[in-house]
C-alpha cells in the first residue's frame, strides 16, 4: 500500500525476504490486476489493504495477520493517523474552517482519506460537505498544492513520504491530524496460517537492512484484534461521482 517508485526495490527486497522465511511464495509481488480480486482470493497468501475496505467489505472474508509498527512517535504500535494539509498561504487555521470548502480524498472507502476525517469533523460537531475525488493520496495533496481542492487528509506515512520525495509538498503545511486508528492490516486467505506468515513477516521485516526499513517507515508488526479494527464508525459515502463526458 505505500509502493511508489523510490520505496518499490525496498519493497522488492521485503517480499523476498518474506519467501525465504516461508520457504514458499510467487517470486515477485502483485502490482497491477483489480485490488478487491486480489483481496478477496482464495489463493491470497499475503496482503495489505486499509482498515475501512476491512471494516466494511473484507471481514469474515480474509484472515487478519498482522499490523504494520510503523516509525510514527506520534502513534501507539501498531497504529498511525492522518494529517490534515492545506496550502502553505491559506490563512485557516483550523480543519473546521474548511467545513464547505473542497475536501480532497482518495477513495470513499479510505480509512484515512475519507473515514477518519469525516468521523473527526463529526466528533466536533460538523461534516466536509464538498468532497473531490482524487483516487490516490498524492494525488488529494497535489489538488491542494495546485488549488484544484482546498483541504486533504492524509495517511500519515503517506505523508512523510510525500514530503521526502516531492517537491510540491514544500507549498503545504499540516493544520492538525486525526485520532489513531489500527495501522493498515496485512490479510490473507481464510484457512492459511496467519501465525506463521507474521512470524515470517516479522523475520523479514528485522532481515532487511536498517536503511530500507527506514526508507519503508516500517519497523515491524503487531497484533491488532479485529474488534478494533470494526470499532470506528462507518461515516455516510461520499456523493456518487460523476461518469467523465
Amino acid at each position: 500500500m505505500y509502493d511508489r517508485p523510490e520505496t518499490a526495490a525496498c519493497n522488492d527486497a521485503l517480499w523476498n525476504a518474506m519467501r525465504a522465511a516461508l520457504g514458499d511464495g510467487p517470486e515477485t509481488l502483485t502490482r497491477d490486476g483489480n485490488l478487491w480480486d486480489h483481496w478477496r482470493s482464495p489463493d491470497l497468501l499475503l496482503s495489505q489493504t486499509c482498515g475501512y475496505p476491512y471494516r466494511a467489505r473484507l471481514h469474515g472474508h480474509v484472515t487478519l495477520v498482522a499490523s504494520p509498527v510503523l516509525d510514527l512517535p506520534s502513534c501507539p504500535p501498531g497504529y498511525y493517523h492522518s494529517v490534515f494539509v492545506a496550502r502553505a498561504d491559506d490563512p485557516r487555521t483550523h480543519p473546521e474552517a474548511f467545513a464547505t470548502a473542497r475536501l480532497a480524498y482518495n477513495d470513499g472507502l479510505s480509512q484515512s482519506g475519507w473515514a477518519a476525517p469525516q468521523n473527526w469533523a463529526a466528533a466536533r460537531g460538523f461534516s466536509f460537505t464538498t468532497p473531490v475525488h482524487t483516487g490516490a493520496h498524492r494525488a488529494s495533496a497535489m489538488a491542494v498544492a495546485e488549488g484544484r481542492a482546498d483541504i486533504a487528509a492524509l495517511d500519515v506515512l503517506s505523508w512523510h513520504l510525500m514530503q521526502a520525495h516531492d517537491p510540491f509538498t514544500t507549498g503545504l503545511r499540516v493544520l492538525a491530524h486525526t485520532d489513531p486508528t489500527p495501522a493498515l492490516p496485512y490479510i490473507t486467505a481464510l484457512g492459511r496460517d496467519a501465525d506463521a506468515l507474521r512470524d515470517a513477516l516479522e523475520a523479514a521485516i528485522m532481515a532487511l537492512p536498517a536503511a530500507a526499513r527506514a526508507t519503508l517507515g516500517l519497523k515491524g508488526v503487531t497484533y491488532i484484534a479485529t474488534e478494533d479494527y470494526l470499532a470506528p464508525p462507518n461515516p455516510a459515502p461520499p456523493p456518487p461521482l460523476t461518469p467523465p463526458n
